[in-house]
């Protein structure tokens, strides 16, 4: 039990011995995850850590435990997790550990407030009036237009997007339902986000109302259809074409500060999804959803629950941004942004995802120097994804057909598992309509190397020819 540490009396000096503690656990991590001779993850089946591993145990006690035996836990939360702060996790694009977005997150759990209103949440609110302007403004939107909030996530945010867009045209469906509607359609590039199918479904639109457009050899979405209400387009270099009538362009731009790139593209959207906490390093979570139409976000969300909005407080009430949600709890994201782009820049930030596209133009350099892996996309890549298949010695110089393919199916997963056990690197692998299971490696880990790209193909390599 821990009755002595605040807001108990005297409890300043035992806080801040645990406190200290914790920040040394925390510190020892940090260092630890930029080292390349550790781990990325100490790997342990589930039923292993269901099960209990020394001193760690899931389970929930009847009586309190000690601060001794927390701490312990604390430190073997972070030893049995994935280090996604290591030069060798290239399995997500929500990879890096920031210090400063860290130091952001730590304040903000200190803080521990919420975003609905201004007069519990003030700082923070200004803050993403900021940020939401900044971001409008690099989209190229002029000042007298732009709207938007930060969402617990890049799915939540193509939620929105799609929801302010049935209200844009169908207004009564926020009272009446959809069943006033006409039969509703999205379209949306082939290798859109799955959260656009998953949005249909939440939203009663249904999901085999999504239509998907084909991509060309670049897996880009060239035209749309012509037909019915919603592009939610999401392609890192799509085209978007001109809006026709009863059209409403959104645009999922989950990467991140590669916006500075597509102005053009942006400043034609009807809304943009933008997850800072992607390639821009921002911890997780940090997502924003940017709406042209100033107002349509409170319009479509807003029902004055009358104990938090009201209209006789003695300050703007605009600023209570909360009735813009259809959340009513709203955590701080935006704190660790702001404190980021103070400490980088936007030049910094736009550094940062340079070296990202250099690690990528360098990992296809050496991938077609090598006769041992084929590239997925001929290509020089146009962003930080490369996409690739490592050909084992028993499949090379096997002709093309179904039963090489049904041998190469079976090679990323198998090394992957054994790249997992050992812990030396993380990278992700997929199928995609007929083409078997491919690696795909993701740069936005500012820490990675060349060196650590060298590594990464010589150790598919070593476990590929066990």
């Amino acid at each position: 039990m821990c009755p002595d540490l605040l807001p108990a009396p005297g409890g300043e000096e035992l806080t801040r011995g645990f406190l200290q503690e914790v920040v040394d656990i925390l510190l020892g991590y940090i260092s630890k995850s930029s080292q390349r001779s550790s781990k990325v993850l100490d790997f342990h089946h589930p039923h292993q850590l269901k099960e209990g591993l020394e001193c760690f145990s899931l389970d929930l006690p009847d009586q309190p435990e000690t601060l001794e035996q927390i701490l312990v836990d604390c430190r073997d939360t972070l030893k049995y997790g994935v280090r996604t702060g290591h030069p060798r996790f290239l399995n997500q694009l929500s990879s890096g550990l920031d210090v400063v977005g860290v130091a952001g997150e730590w304040l903000t759990s200190t803080a521990n407030t919420n975003m609905f209103t201004y007069e519990v949440s003030p700082v923070f609110v200004l803050m993403e009036e900021c940020l939401l302007k900044k971001m409008q403004s690099i989209l190229g939107w002029s000042d007298d237009v732009g709207d938007g909030i930060f969402c617990p996530g890049g799915t939540i945010s193509n939620l929105y997007s799609i929801l302010v867009a049935r209200y844009h045209f169908y207004p009564e469906v926020k009272t009446r339902g959809m069943g006033v509607l006409p039969q509703l359609a999205l379209f949306t590039s082939e290798q859109s986000h799955y959260s656009v199918k998953k949005s249909a479904a939440v939203l009663g639109m249904g999901s085999e109302n999504v239509f998907m457009v084909k991509c060309d050899e670049r897996w880009v979405s060239s035209k749309y259809t012509k037909g019915f209400l919603v592009i939610n387009g999401m392609h890192n270099n799509g085209n978007v074409c001109s809006p026709v009538a009863s059209l409403y362009v959104s645009v999922f731009a989950s990467l991140g500060v590669e916006l500075f790139n597509f102005k053009y593209l942006f400043s034609r959207a009807c809304s943009v999804t933008w997850n800072p906490h992607k390639m821009m390093g921002v911890p997780l979570q940090c997502s924003a959803i940017l709406v042209k139409k100033r107002g349509l976000l409170q319009e479509c969300n807003d029902f004055g629950a009358e104990y938090l909005f009201q209209t006789d407080k003695n300050y703007d009430v605009s600023y209570d941004t909360g009735d813009k949600s259809i959340q009513c709890g709203r955590h701080v994201d935006v704190f660790k942004l702001w404190l980021m782009w103070k400490a980088k820049g936007s030049e910094g930030f736009g550094s940062q995802v340079n070296k990202c596209l250099e690690n990528a133009e360098y990992l296809y350099d050496q991938l077609q120097r090598r006769t041992d892996f084929e590239l997925v996309l001929k290509n020089k890549p146009e962003h930080s994804n490369v996409c690739f298949w490592y050909i084992p010695p028993s499949l090379r110089g096997q002709p093309p057909g179904p039963d090489r393919d049904a041998r190469l199916h079976q090679v990323a997963p198998r090394i992957k598992g054994r790249m997992m056990e050992k812990g030396s690197v993380m990278i992700g692998y997929q199928p995609l309509g007929d083409k078997v299971n491919f690696f795909r490696c993701v740069f936005s880990n500012p820490a990675t190397q060349q060196e650590d790209i060298d590594f990464l193909l010589d150790e598919i390599t070593r476990l590929g020819d066990i």
